[in-house]
């Protein structure tokens, strides 16, 4: 059984940065297509991006392309979520997940799920 685990959210300003980390259980990480998706309060929850298993394919979604950027270390079991340049519309829970689809960018297309880590942009 897979499980992963967020970390990194916190408190930052607009225009601040943070790195969120998702640590990954298993023998199996590096074969995953790794994804970020977010959920801000009463809305659904909304793709980010993600990264292939080997790292050399990324993909974002069009309101974070050029300031959010994701890697892995697979030694490590671990992607990562860079965000620069945040925005107040950034705030959201934000939740990393495990496919095993090239190129998913559903929700319905990834089995595992971490619990999830704030994200707070203040104004």
């Amino acid at each position: 059984q897979v499980q992963l685990v967020e970390s990194g959210g916190g408190l930052v300003q607009a225009g601040g940065s943070l790195r969120l980390s998702c640590a990954v259980s298993g023998r199996t990480f590096s074969s995953y297509t790794m994804g970020w998706f977010r959920q801000a309060p009463g809305k659904e929850r909304d793709f980010v991006g993600a990264i292939s298993w080997g790292g050399g394919s990324t993909y974002y979604a069009d309101s974070v392309k050029g300031r959010f950027t994701i890697s892995r270390d697979n030694a490590k079991n671990t992607v990562y979520l860079q965000m620069n340049s945040l925005k107040p519309d950034d705030t959201a829970v934000y939740y990393c997940a495990a496919s095993n689809i090239i190129s998913p960018s559903v929700a319905e297309r990834f089995h595992s799920w971490g619990q999830g880590t704030q994200v707070t942009v203040s104004s």
